[in-house]
């Protein structure tokens, strides 16, 4: 099925949206409003619903169809959207796509089906079933830390030549994943680097934007970073990158049995900015220390 003309291509600094909850954990619209704004008054050139860093793992399917909805309404075409609709079953993540394409978004972004790890055979299915149902763009969700698995660019290739996908979240954080995908497929398929740690090599050698958490939280210093990358201008990248590096060594090594998670440094990271409506992750994760309060308030305080 042809994608329709009027699915706006994802592009730049596409943030994987936080969802805000109130303090009894339903969902907070006028807080997730707040929010949007300030992702887009920030730097966000389009923007990712209900995927890992928004919790759709904590969500039932009509939590997720409120939000879908009212993002979609709220947003109303200023810029790209994109919705996670992937569900382990076929029959499921064809429902929730469907709706997101009801709603206006200009395309679903679909994890590969996870925890049974079914044969790549199955997965290849999986996406062409999902097509055949809509006209808006499909982006698949590359993530072998939550999948347990991922496609390989042969796999990849067969999918964009046969029109099942058109855009790609390469979420490994090797950049040689966003490389190669560019190499090989070039313009035909639309790569967003998806990790957090190496989005300056993956901006470099080609993807057409970043999609992750860090746009989520941190999105004018992400937009300052693609910028410079985009213009060709490295030294330009190298400082926004280093401008950013000891939050990303926080972020991911600063830890004492696993604590803190990434969900709850992210949460915090919107407070300290201003944003006292973020609240926390959904149980069973929760609230920062005081300590780990302390240590996002110097990084940010450090920050340009």
């Amino acid at each position: 099925m042809k994608v329709k003309e009027t699915a706006k291509k994802p592009y730049g600094i596409c943030p994987a949206s936080m969802t805000i909850w109130n303090a009894d954990q339903t969902y907070n619209k006028k807080g997730m409003e707040k929010y949007l704004t300030w992702l887009l008054d920030n730097g966000a050139q389009s923007i990712s619903i209900c995927g890992s860093t928004g919790e759709n793992v904590a969500m039932n399917m009509e939590e997720q169809r409120e939000i879908i909805g009212h993002v979609a309404s709220f947003l109303n075409g200023q810029v790209p959207l994109i919705c996670g609709t992937g569900r382990y079953d076929t029959l499921n993540t064809i429902k929730m796509s469907k709706y997101a394409q009801d709603c206006g978004a200009d395309g679903v972004m679909v994890i590969l089906p996870y925890y049974l790890n079914p044969h790549k055979k199955a997965v290849m299915q999986h996406f062409r079933d999902i097509r055949a149902a809509l006209d808006i763009r499909m982006m698949i969700y590359n993530n072998p830390w939550f999948a347990g698995y991922e496609m390989t660019v042969p796999e990849i290739e067969e999918l964009v030549n046969d029109g099942t996908i058109q855009d790609i979240k390469a979420a490994h954080g090797d950049p040689n994943r966003v490389h190669e995908l560019k190499f090989h497929l070039g313009d035909k398929l639309n790569v967003f680097y998806g990790h957090d740690y190496c989005a300056l090599e993956g901006l470099l050698v080609g993807a057409d934007g970043w999609l992750s958490g860090f746009p989520a939280v941190l999105p004018k210093q992400c937009r300052a970073l693609l910028d410079a990358a985009q213009a060709g201008d490295i030294q330009g990248a190298i400082k926004a990158q280093n401008n950013i590096q000891p939050y990303i060594d926080y972020f991911f090594h600063d830890k004492v049995d696993g604590v803190p998670h990434w969900q709850e440094i992210c949460k915090y990271t919107l407070q300290a900015q201003g944003l006292d409506f973020a609240g926390l992750p959904r149980k069973p994760l929760g609230e920062l220390d005081e300590a780990n309060k302390k240590k996002i308030e110097k990084l940010l305080a450090d920050m340009d």
